[in-house]
């Protein structure tokens, strides 16, 4: 049986400030759990209903397993409906970036709001083998509950990074790429073998401060009258884009 202090610090954690304070963050689901588990991510405990223990990877004797009800899983989990298992995740420190290890084109994202949208992008990001991610420090966090859903365990194999897009940015003398509502034609785009390639809020696009450092602005071009796309299709297009000229 959980006791209060165990669940009241399982439910802070579905909010910011609590997870900067314990270092944990939330993940749900046999599935997401077992990419963290086999991952460099460091498990702290794990939750789950009878059934779903003999799923389970084998544990180290430090990973703690609490056998819960369907009544305490409900109270903790941050899902509507719980998939009969929750783990909590050690934060890693962000490291600062380091472009000579970054592998190709690292993506930049400039003050991305949606969790959703961040989720997938970093599952969009580990399907074409894209593992370098830097967001702006006014980007949701990678470690809300909604974020980690929407990865599916994609996080444990994309490196993301929160920085100051602009000192970032100076620093680096490699080619920017910027997605806009005017600009190259993306599928027309020479792409470098390193470089960065950045994507704006959902309502406001790339911040101004961040626009003058583009040194090539680019368009999905369209022809139907929506006014723009989602960030994340944006992200899945220019990606899939990306992979197949480097696969000429």
């Amino acid at each position: 049986m959980l006791s209060k202090s165990q669940i009241s610090l399982i439910k802070s954690l579905q909010q910011k400030k609590f997870r900067k304070e314990h270092q944990l963050f939330i993940v749900e689901g046999l599935k997401a759990i077992t990419e963290f588990l086999n991952s460099s991510y460091t498990i702290q405990s794990v939750y789950c209903l009878t059934d779903i223990i003999p799923k389970l990877p084998k544990l180290s004797h430090k990973q703690k397993v609490f056998e819960v009800t369907l009544n305490e899983l409900e109270k903790i989990s941050a899902l509507q409906t719980p998939q009969g298992i929750l783990a909590l995740v050690e934060i890693p420190n962000n490291e600062a970036f380091n472009e000579d290890k970054a592998n190709g084109i690292t993506l930049v994202l400039d003050g991305i709001q949606d969790p959703g949208n961040l989720g997938t992008i970093i599952r969009t990001a580990d399907w074409f083998g894209f593992i370098d991610i830097v967001c702006s420090e006014n980007t949701v966090d990678i470690y809300n509950p909604k974020v980690i859903q929407a990865t599916m365990g994609s996080l444990t194999r994309v490196k993301v990074i929160y920085a100051n897009l602009e000192t970032v940015l100076k620093e680096s003398k490699l080619p920017k790429y910027g997605t806009l509502l005017s600009g190259e034609n993306l599928f027309n785009a020479v792409w470098p073998n390193k470089g960065f390639l950045l994507f704006g809020t959902e309502g406001k696009g790339i911040s101004d401060d961040i626009l003058d450092l583009i040194t090539h602005p680019i368009t999905i071009p369209g022809s139907g009258k929506a006014e723009s796309l989602n960030v994340a299709i944006s992200v899945a297009i220019c990606c899939a884009e990306l992979k197949r000229n480097i696969l000429k």
